[in-house]
């Protein structure tokens, strides 16, 4: 984020234009308070292209949330407004995820032309639907990070004979699960999108796959690994199983479920160990949970250079529209080219918010990444010399372990 604030400000200052940054995202202008923004000279940006994190901070605050109760519903929407009106800004640029770009897109489009909007797609879940499969930015931060961690706790694993059951931030699609177990060369790796998608995902089918894994693995005289699991996951949950792990349900200003209060990891390595309890075996399984521990890196230099594309776009975009009819758009590098999407060109129709790049499990990518996990599969179930002994280590006959567990490969 600090690297599209810098070349941001550096770009629209070489125009001669005045620069604010306005602090905690919408949360002051909501409330009408314009003395949360600090002027941004070059000198002040200059060197903050290498460090992670924001000099002008962040917030959840949606700006888009009706109220229904007030005379206005859309109060906060036209208070951010007014607040801008105020403050004398004419150009706009965002910074975020698919919630922040659609209050950029609804910010736009109530303006209704005194207000030019460049949104720059940033999420470390990679779920923003760029052309060409091209990642957000911090994606590949993030991932490094990730991998880092996890091959830290595979040397544990190794060393201590015990598992490591890891969840990754990824509320809607499991590309950083999936990148990081990749990279990482972790045991297993589960993410949402390889269950059907108009089903929800029992826990038990959760552990099911996760104790056979581990049971391949005792077979193979390995009783040891490191699973990563994608946050998102948890949404997937049946109803009845999601308030029962989460009786107190919070949620944030976008109405989403806070994954962090879950603790999937958590829950997940106990109902490992009382499953291998209940047959008389000892097993160790540690939750860990490394969400926020990613999200502030210093950006490798993949990031940081891609991002000083995306803020010198998003000037050169919004220098183009001022006095034109277009609102706005997302800042997009294609074939080392600046192209903005207008807004409303990457939403659902049907629903109007941006629409979610989900991982493509039919991909070969996707295909590599499950050729080198250690989890059961027909081959297991069909070779008798390769059943035994997975079946012993669950102190079950093969027929009875095809009986239990054959449904988890179809």
């Amino acid at each position: 984020m600090n690297s599209v604030i810098s070349a941001a400000t550096i770009g629209a200052r070489n125009c001669g234009w005045d620069v604010l940054g306005i602090m905690d995202g919408f949360e002051h202008l909501i409330e009408g308070r314009t003395s949360e923004v600090r002027p941004l000279s070059i000198t002040d940006v200059s060197r903050i292209h290498v460090q992670g994190g924001s000099i002008i901070r962040t917030s959840r605050a949606n700006p888009t949330v009706r109220d229904e109760e007030a005379a206005d519903p859309e109060w906060r929407l036209h208070a951010c407004l007014e607040s801008l009106r105020k403050l004398g800004i004419g150009a706009l640029v965002t910074i975020g995820g698919d919630d922040t770009a659609f209050s950029a897109s609804q910010l736009a489009a109530a303006a209704a032309g005194s207000l030019r909007v460049a949104h720059v797609p940033k999420t470390i879940d990679n779920d923003l639907p760029l052309p060409g499969g091209t990642p957000t930015f911090g994606f590949e931060t993030a991932r490094s990070v990730g991998v880092q961690l996890v091959n830290n706790l595979m040397t544990d694993a190794i060393t201590t004979q015990r598992w490591y059951l890891v969840v990754a931030m990824g509320r809607s699609a499991g590309h950083l699960a999936l990148g990081i177990g990749k990279s990482a060369g972790a045991t297993v790796t589960l993410i949402a999108e390889e269950f059907p998608r108009d089903e929800p995902i029992r826990l038990s089918r959760l552990v099911d796959v996760l104790e056979t894994a581990m049971l391949k693995r005792i077979a193979h005289g390995r009783p040891f690994g490191v699973a990563v699991l994608a946050e998102g996951i948890g949404l997937r949950l049946p109803q009845d199983e999601l308030e029962k792990a989460m009786p107190e349900v919070e949620r944030d200003e976008h109405g989403h479920v806070r994954l962090a209060e879950l603790e999937l990891d958590r829950l997940l390595a106990k109902l490992v160990r009382d499953r291998f309890r209940e047959r008389g075996r000892s097993i160790t399984v540690e939750g860990k949970n490394i969400g926020y521990e990613l999200r502030c890196a210093p950006p490798i230099p993949f990031d940081i250079e891609y991002t000083r594309d995306l803020g010198y776009g998003a000037i050169d975009y919004l220098k183009r529209v001022l006095d034109g009819d277009e609102p706005g758009g997302m800042i997009t590098i294609q074939d080392g080219h600046m192209v903005p999407l207008p807004f409303g060109s990457f939403s659902d129709p049907e629903t109007g918010r941006v629409r979610i790049r989900l991982v493509n499990v039919g991909s070969s990518s996707y295909r590599v990444a499950r050729e080198y996990m250690i989890r059961l599969d027909r081959e297991d179930l069909r070779d008798p010399d390769r059943l035994g002994p997975i079946a012993a280590a669950c102190g079950l006959t093969p027929q009875a372990f095809r009986d239990r567990y054959g449904y988890l490969v179809g």
